[in-house]
């Protein structure tokens, strides 16, 4: 999840997905407690996971709907070591903000399960960091072909050099399937309050990194690719409990979050060809969180965030990154859908 942080704060941080508003039963959070603005005690209380539960997303119309029941093995959570994944047929795939991150574990998940001939573009700020994480896959010796490209996408330069590259790739690419992970974004300044956002060029270049660049690599990767008989285009928006429910100081983040939600649910209308699913990850345990429980404003806020660290229950990339291949290769996702990391 690239950015310039001259321009726009902060880096992306794992979308916090807990609040006093979620201390309800029924949703599996962690176990995590804390006071509220108002001075009153609050608690998440933590629900074992079920053997088969539904998945309930939200859909167009904004209503939670029932999709399918995921059956559970006993005793473990399902994301155990396991056999090599099997391999699709070759495909193209697009992953903004790649080199570090989310992104980068989702790569790593993602590459071994490219058949033979995949092309696998990679978007972020850091040449260095694409590089290396090139160079890492094509050792595989697994026939994929790796590209990148290291733009800025919040200046009009930096997306212009990502949307020629996506023009210039995706037609010369495997035609049966495109997938596109929109996972690029910025946190923004999370010190500040609503009341403290007064410079238009400071919130018109977060919204141009964060909205303006997912929507153009999203249709232009669309049109580069084509309508062809009998393939598949997948677009995945990497989302957050944030796109549903307001954080205090984080009104940027937030904003962009929902606008991107709703932005992707216009495009499942529009295109019900196109499947399109807004992924929240969890609480990812990276350097993001470090900013997030010492740069937020608030200090409930601040405080939440410190307890979800202390008591061990941030997630790692890789199993967000897992579930999300998991909702992939099953397919049974309601198109424009909002799923949760734990709703799965």
């Amino acid at each position: 999840m690239e950015q310039n942080p001259k321009r726009h704060g902060q880096a992306e941080p794992p979308a916090p997905e807990l609040t006093p508003a979620d201390a309800r039963p029924g949703r599996r959070h962690p176990h995590v407690s804390g006071r509220g603005g108002d001075g009153h005690q609050w608690e998440l209380p933590a629900v074992p996971a079920p053997r088969e539960r539904p998945i309930t997303t939200r859909g167009l119309d904004g209503r939670v709907t029932w999709c399918q029941a995921v059956p559970r093995p006993v005793g473990g959570s399902g994301m155990e070591p396991g056999p090599e994944p099997r391999r699709w047929p070759a495909a193209s795939c697009v992953v903004s903000g790649a080199s570090r991150g989310f992104g980068r574990s989702l790569v790593r998940l993602l590459a071994p399960r490219l058949g033979h001939g995949s092309l696998l573009l990679l978007l972020a700020r850091s040449a260095a960091q694409l590089a290396e994480l090139a160079a890492e896959l094509r050792d595989t010796g697994s026939g994929l072909r790796v590209e990148i490209v290291a733009a800025d996408l919040g200046c009009e330069q930096g997306l212009r050099q990502a949307t020629a590259a996506l023009r210039e790739v995706l037609p010369a690419g495997p035609s049966g399937r495109l997938l596109l992970i929109n996972n690029a974004g910025s946190l923004g300044d999370i010190s500040k309050t609503f009341l403290d956002f007064t410079d238009p060029d400071e919130i018109n270049s977060y919204f141009a990194f964060n909205i303006t660049s997912a929507l153009c690599l999203t249709s232009i990767a669309l049109q580069a690719f084509g309508k062809q008989p009998g393939s598949s285009r997948t677009v995945v928006n990497i989302s957050s409990l944030c796109a549903l429910k307001p954080f205090k100081n984080w009104t940027l983040y937030c904003s962009g979050k929902a606008a991107r939600d709703m932005m992707f649910q216009v495009l499942a209308l529009e295109e019900p060809d196109v499947r399109v699913l807004n992924y929240a990850p969890g609480p990812l345990d990276t350097d993001m969180q470090l900013l997030a429980r010492t740069k937020t404003g608030d200090a409930d806020m601040r405080q939440l965030f410190q307890n979800l660290k202390e008591s061990g229950q941030l997630i790692d990339c890789s199993v967000s990154a897992q579930k999300l291949m998991k909702l992939l290769e099953e397919d049974t996702f309601c198109s424009g859908a909002h799923v949760d990391f734990y709703d799965i």
